[in-house]
């Protein structure tokens, strides 16, 4: 019965691509507006917007978002929130799963789509990761979008781990940002993205459920660079005990 699954799964993945497509338009001129708008104001509005998108399209196409942990998050504190990244679906799900108003790095070639890369320059921080003066200038607005009371939404594994194992070795980008700043880090998990996303599968999907479950914030007063090796291990041993015993 494989072919019949692999037939229904691609019919899904082009449902699941048209309702994308069709929501999308129906938000496009809003989100074109604010646009215009200073941050954080326009990032605001945008996560506000898309929450309500989501709401709504994440159950249409058969995969509910399911959060716990949201008592970590403290009134009035900004955090470095670094999560698991399994597949395409992680970022629509991610943006407006953490509460408050947050921003997220990407791709500078993800801006450059039309319009979808709108919303990628509104609710991201473009880099060139290519670039050494790009990655310098998109660290210098990471600590701009915090000072301005955002969180920061990373992926320390940097792509997308299509290794068979819970995680992937993580860079030191987000530890090194949350150093300098003294901003604590939330490590966050998403549960089956995989799943609905099949690594090596093209136009292929499958419904199912998504749970985002963020943990304890780990504090960072008083570290310093030469910290950071240890910050990270620390970090990715949470995530890994916490995600191996959750699956």
């Amino acid at each position: 019965m494989n072919w019949l699954k692999n037939i229904v799964g691609r019919i899904y993945a082009v449902y699941g691509l048209l309702l994308f497509a069709v929501t999308l338009l129906i938000v496009l001129i809003p989100i074109w507006i604010i646009s215009f708008l200073p941050d954080p104001r326009k990032t605001r509005y945008f996560l506000g917007i898309g929450r309500v998108w989501m709401k709504f399209y994440m159950p249409m196409i058969g995969c509910p978002v399911f959060r716990k942990g949201l008592q970590f998050f403290e009134k009035g504190r900004q955090y470095v929130v670094v999560c698991n990244h399994n597949s395409l679906i992680d970022v629509p799900v991610t943006t407006p799963g953490v509460p408050g108003v947050n921003k997220t790095l990407a791709k500078s070639s993800m801006g450059k789509i039309p319009l979808f890369g709108m919303m990628y320059r509104i609710g991201g921080i473009m880099v060139d990761r290519s670039s050494e003066a790009s990655r310098r200038e998109s660290i210098v607005k990471m600590k701009e979008a915090l000072d301005m009371g955002m969180h920061m939404v990373l992926f320390p594994e940097g792509t997308r781990n299509r290794t068979g194992q819970p995680l992937k070795e993580f860079y030191d980008g987000a530890f090194n940002l949350a150093i300098d700043t003294q901003t604590p880090i939330i490590p966050s998990l998403l549960f089956h993205t995989r799943k609905i996303q099949v690594p090596g599968k093209f136009l292929y999907a499958w419904p199912h459920r998504i749970d985002y479950h963020f943990l304890e914030p780990v504090e960072t007063t008083g570290l310093t660079r030469d910290d950071t090796p240890a910050l990270k291990e620390k970090v990715f041993r949470i995530m890994w005990d916490y995600y191996t015993a959750h699956t």
